[in-house]
């Protein structure tokens, strides 16, 4: 049993300066915040999280789920999955974020679960759970197990030389597809972080996962206004139909007038070390015909820089199938 103290700020500014109480530069310092749990307790279990202080923001008023002043939605960093899920406004002008959050977990989990914790989820990679095999993410220069191992469920897009960790949510990738903004405050002060920004790529540093740093809280996520047409999905691929991570997920979001595509927006799940935003796919998607050539074409400038693992060749075409699945619904009900 590893000793921690706890704490349970009645304020943001209190919360916040508790989590600059660190002792180290690291991402993941002494000091974490909690709110549902699910995947921090885990990882306490595990031995792979050793908190010193666990700050517990469950009582901070980070709860809300209101229309932004400009357009748009704020969603607060405490707002449960399911409540975001079900939300009126998130399933008639979101309905691609409210399809992942659905697709993800179970329902005790998602009922847990909050926006900002599903931001910050790691990943699943069953070496970095287990403290018995090296880890360049759990710690750094001890290698990476899963190159040489089991890594059927890793990613193909993103990788490096010391990571192939795949990035485990669903919500990021809606969130992704949506543009969506981070808002973060520290002892600096507040500032705003659109989400292409927050994540980082493996790289020579793989424990180092987002853009945050010791004593950063996230307050809410600001969905953007969508043009009236916008039609959306999020189509999950896996092995089986409920509780099960993603071997490829598509979000797309598209704009479709007189059969040509106005705008598109494309992000993959269960491929990426981050939540992996085709900016290829949408190139190729802009301006021309909704039809499955057009889709395919996308499909396969997705993937041309897919770099699979000893395990995971298949998820090549599994994801550019599931694109063009993905887009094949959306302009269906467009």
């Amino acid at each position: 049993m590893q000793t921690f103290e706890y704490s349970r700020p009645a304020t943001i500014d209190q919360a916040v300066q508790a989590g600059v109480r660190s002792t180290t530069a690291q991402q993941y310092a002494d000091v974490r915040f909690v709110a549902g749990g699910t995947t921090l307790v885990d990882l306490m279990k595990l031995d792979v999280e050793r908190p010193k202080q666990l700050v517990d923001i469950n009582g901070l008023p980070l709860d809300q789920i209101q229309s932004a002043p400009g357009g748009g939605l704020i969603i607060g960093a405490l707002a449960r999955n399911a409540t975001v899920a079900h939300h009126p406004t998130v399933q008639r002008d979101y309905p691609v974020l409210s399809e992942a959050l659905l697709s993800g977990a179970s329902p005790q989990l998602r009922n847990m679960a909050t926006t900002a914790g599903n931001l910050l989820q790691r990943t699943r990679c069953v070496y970095f759970r287990d403290t018995a095999h090296a880890c360049n993410k759990r710690e750094p220069g001890t290698g990476c197990s899963a190159i040489g191992g089991h890594n059927r469920m890793m990613a193909i897009l993103g990788t490096s030389k010391d990571c192939i960790a795949s990035n485990p949510s669903d919500q990021n990738v809606a969130l992704t597809a949506l543009e969506a903004t981070i808002q973060v405050q520290s002892p600096k002060g507040k500032r705003s972080i659109p989400i292409g920004d927050f994540y980082l790529k493996p790289g020579t540093t793989p424990n180092r996962e987002t853009v945050l740093e010791p004593g950063d809280l996230i307050v809410s996520v600001t969905l953007p206004p969508l043009e009236p047409g916008t039609r959306s999905h999020y189509l999950k691929l896996r092995d089986r139909a409920a509780y099960e991570f993603a071997l490829s997920s598509a979000a797309v979001i598209i704009n479709v007038r007189g059969g040509k595509i106005e705008r598109a927006r494309v992000a993959l799940g269960g491929l990426g070390t981050v939540p992996w935003r085709s900016h290829e796919a949408e190139h190729v998607l802009h301006g021309e015909t909704a039809n499955p050539a057009t889709f395919r074409k996308a499909a396969e400038a997705a993937l041309k820089d897919a770099q699979p693992a000893s395990e995971n060749g298949f998820k090549v075409e599994l994801a550019k199938r599931c694109i063009v699945r993905a887009l094949t619904v959306s302009t269906q009900t467009a």
